[in-house]
């Protein structure tokens, strides 16, 4: 007999069905301009675009390393090692397809580094329901990230529409997000969420200000370089709570105990970081201070 599905399946259903329509219906969104222009074009050993290329190591690295510790320990919850192992091979792949894509940064190497970023982002996704929500749950999401993502790549292949692909990034760290105030299910790893958020928003803030941050740092290092090595750092919270310990069971527990004190810690490096950044744009825009 099926066991029907629990209130938070029910939420996570409708919302998946709401995203799809905004994918579907929304209007489109192109790429913008100048989106392979990045601001690091330094040549190192023969390697172009050197930072760009080899900040992807973190993501290799993370990835082995988590694989590894999945070999050594022989964890239970078979659902969340299953959905690891897929997200720390997503991280491998993501280190070699976005090395490629930057070795010669243009849309064809695009589609490829954004294919290796859908592997990570299904194992990620679906080990953060399976550890709040239920394995049936975190498997479905990891199955539909699997089948959306690269149709998402491919609509702005074949059409420049990037809505379903901004969709499915914003609406997955929104789930996140969401998921980080609920406690662990039953006998889950209990994965510190909060911790990939912080990390995720400040990698976008990176991106974001690559040609800022290389000009603030007189050429010694982009945003984008720096981008790669924090996102990498998504993977800590997972190897973290796969360590063998007690089982989590479910508590009564405030919803600040459910981010970790890393997670504040990062929190507030953030804030200082976004104020500096605004004391340095009112600069630029009331002294004349050119980037």
């Amino acid at each position: 007999m099926k066991t029907p599905l629990s209130s938070l399946e029910t939420r996570l259903l409708l919302a998946c069905a709401s995203a799809l329509l905004i994918a579907c219906l929304g209007p489109a969104v192109a790429q913008y301009d100048h989106y392979h222009a990045f601001a690091d074009q330094r040549v190192w050993w023969g390697i172009p675009h050197a930072m760009d290329v080899l900040s992807n190591i973190p993501f290799a690295v993370g990835g082995i390393w988590g694989l590894v510790q999945l070999w050594r320990h022989r964890l239970a919850r078979s659902a969340q090692r299953y959905l690891s192992a897929l997200f720390f091979l997503g991280l491998v792949v993501t280190a070699l397809c976005s090395s490629v894509y930057h070795w010669q940064p243009g849309d064809g190497g695009l589609v490829f580094d954004r294919l290796g970023i859908v592997l990570a982002f299904a194992g990620l996704l679906g080990l953060a329901l399976a550890d709040r929500v239920s394995d049936r749950a975190g498997l479905a999401m990891m199955a539909v990230v699997l089948v959306c993502g690269p149709y998402a790549v491919g609509v702005w292949v074949f059409s420049g529409n990037l809505l379903p692909w901004a969709v499915l990034q914003g609406g997955g760290m929104l789930l996140l997000l969401c998921l980080a105030w609920c406690p662990p299910a039953a006998e889950t790893w209990g994965i510190r969420l909060g911790t990939v958020i912080v990390v995720y928003s400040l990698a976008k803030l990176l991106e974001l200000g690559d040609h800022s941050v290389f000009a603030w740092t007189g050429g010694w290092v982009s945003g984008h370089s720096l981008k790669h090595a924090l996102a990498a750092l998504a993977a800590w919270p997972v190897l973290v709570a796969m360590r063998p310990q007690k089982p989590v069971h479910n508590g009564p527990r405030s919803r600040r105990a459910a981010l970790p004190a890393l997670a504040w810690r990062i929190t507030l490096f953030a804030i200082f970081s976004i104020a500096a950044c605004a004391n340095r744009m009112c600069a630029t825009a009331l002294f004349g201070i050119r980037k």
